[in-house]
């Protein structure tokens, strides 16, 4: 896993099974981003088995084949779908894709499991609801940051043990590096990629819907900008919002594509945390110009000062959880409402966006 490059961010756990080889099986199809191979990583340590792989583009099942040797390369995505083993399809379509690529495979009687954003317009969210509920088939998303960073993972535990008291608020920042000469074209086009609050924002409003433990929100305000990047005049370098949720607690994050060079992972992600009796900040990937290894927690409470440095001590939990889920029907991963709020929440952040300026090239 490159430090330096977000897109291609793919955490390795310890193992952690929780079934028996060959009992629970996994398609992976349309490996547009590369966020892929952290979702499988995440369910091979769990006990899946990676039965099959699908892309148009065949030098990506290629390179594909070589991390995951269990898979075969499927003729066709229908190929998959009509194998009656596979429990669950995991998928990182281009955006755009990504909802309708999951209502196909929840009408073939099978799971979905895809990379965040899930969703770029309401439609396609109103699709996926209607069928999810008419054939009971689950659609989950990969908000991997906070499901696949272990210091995020620890936060949620604290949370849960009351350790703050009722949290009232949550302030995310989300800097991701450009490194635009390795994108695909589909990344700069808006319509494509859905805007930054509707794409990496979805992180931060998921993270506050789970830390507050609201069901429901509204968006004060929100606004988008493209501030350094006239070349790709549909990004969004940056984007922040302000809600509130049902139960009173607010949030503020920021995203943007405005990482310096010398930063030396792809984004100094941070949370943090405030209740009623103490605080919680998250430094996920670095703790900068003391230590490159992320996964620094810090809590004050009314005991004092604390610091836990949670790098591989904590695991994650979500991906086991998910695949007891599929098989037993439960939701202890995460609730069907609960993705379906987030991705809702996120567009209509996008939606209700302020374009406060936009980047152009100056001919002298």
């Amino acid at each position: 896993m490159s430090n330096q490059d977000g897109m291609n961010y793919a955490p390795k756990g310890k193992p952690s099974p929780v079934v028996k080889q060959n009992e629970f099986f996994v398609a992976a199809a349309a490996l547009d981003h590369g966020h892929i191979y952290g979702m499988c990583n995440g369910l091979v340590e769990a006990g899946a088995t990676i039965k099959w792989v699908y892309d148009s583009d065949s030098t990506k099942v290629e390179s594909f084949l070589k991390v995951y040797p269990s898979a075969r390369a499927a003729s066709s995505l229908e190929e998959i779908l009509t194998d009656e083993t596979v429990h669950l399809v995991a998928a990182a379509a281009v955006p755009c894709d990504r909802g309708p690529l999951g209502v196909k495979v929840m009408q073939s009687g099978k799971d979905y499991f895809t990379d965040k954003t899930p969703f770029t317009t309401m439609d396609q969210l109103q699709e996926a609801k209607r069928v999810s509920e008419e054939t009971g088939q689950k659609y989950m998303v990969y908000f991997s940051e906070r499901l696949h960073v272990e210091s995020a993972v620890f936060a949620g535990q604290l949370v849960k043990k009351g350790a703050i008291g009722r949290v009232v608020q949550v302030t995310g920042f989300g800097p991701h590096r450009l490194n635009a000469d390795n994108r695909p074209d589909w990344f700069f086009e808006k319509e494509k990629y859905g805007g930054i609050l509707c794409d990496i924002g979805s992180h931060q409003i998921e993270q506050f819907l789970y830390y507050t433990g609201c069901d429901d929100a509204e968006i004060l305000h929100s606004k988008t900008a493209n501030y350094h990047n006239p070349n790709y005049p549909e990004l969004e370098d940056f984007g922040d919002t302000t809600l509130v949720g049902n139960n009173g607690a607010t949030q503020y994050f920021r995203v943007d594509w405005l990482t310096p060079d010398g930063l030396s992972t792809w984004g100094d992600g941070r949370t943090f945390i405030v209740g009623t009796e103490g605080t919680i900040e998250v430094r996920k990937y670095v703790d900068i110009a003391r230590q490159q290894q992320g996964d620094h927690v810090y809590l004050v409470d009314g005991k004092g000062e604390h610091h836990f440095d949670v790098a591989g001590k904590v695991g994650y939990p979500f991906f086991g959880e998910l695949i007891l889920d599929c098989l037993n029907r439960t939701e202890t991963a995460m609730s069907q409402e609960h993705v379906f709020k987030a991705a809702e929440l996120c567009l209509l952040a996008q939606e209700k966006a302020v374009h406060v300026y936009q980047a152009e090239n100056v001919t002298i």
